[in-house]
């Protein structure tokens, strides 16, 4: 749904993202406010975004708790062990390819088991080169060095070195609310 203070109800996206100048996300428990400001007028375009609707409302999950990354739809779900979505948000997993590392980067598909739960104040040990640092609230690692984690970067796109960036609001409550070490997660192909 999208609403312009100005009145017109209907906006082109590509026309949308030649105007924006700014953007802020303002979290709901499965739905994110998007608000846009033109460069050139006081107009403010609205949209709200339901994440659910962007997966299925069930899944087998062969009764277990079940974290799903689709990136080809920039978003994750949870689902209970009874395979019904409780909560879903965007997600931004690996790039097709990193040009500060030279190759691709990827979120590898497949079925894992989340074996390490961070804090708030969890950082990348490899990025960004050389040294490592970047934050990763309340990361969750499922594959080696790839994981589900929190980022004030999470876009409709697949950026990452390889991890599943959520926001962290989102992050926070999967880490404190749902995951636990051997919760399962599933990352569909690209």
């Amino acid at each position: 749904m999208r609403i312009i203070s100005s009145g017109i109800t209907l906006v082109s996206a590509s026309l949308v993202s030649l105007l924006l100048s700014s953007c802020s996300y303002y979290s709901r428990t499965n739905n994110v406010t998007i608000n846009y400001q033109s460069n050139n007028s006081n107009s403010t375009i609205r949209e709200v975004v339901d994440y659910r609707e962007r997966l299925p409302s069930s899944i087998s999950t062969y009764g277990q708790r079940t974290i799903l990354v689709d990136p080809n739809v920039h978003a994750w779900g949870a689902y209970n062990s009874n395979g019904q979505l409780v909560r879903a948000g965007l997600a931004t997993a690996g790039n097709s390819w990193c040009p500060d590392i030279k190759r691709p980067c990827r979120t590898k598909s497949g079925s894992f088991r989340i074996n390490s739960l961070g804090s708030a104040s969890c950082k990348s040990s490899i990025y960004p080169l050389p040294r490592g640092g970047a934050p990763m609230p309340y990361c969750m690692f499922f594959n080696g060095n790839q994981g589900l984690h929190g980022s004030y970067n999470v876009v409709e796109g697949n950026q990452s070195h390889g991890c599943v960036r959520m926001r962290v609001d989102d992050a926070e409550w999967v880490r404190f609310n749902f995951a636990n070490i051997g919760t399962r997660v599933v990352v569909r192909p690209y």
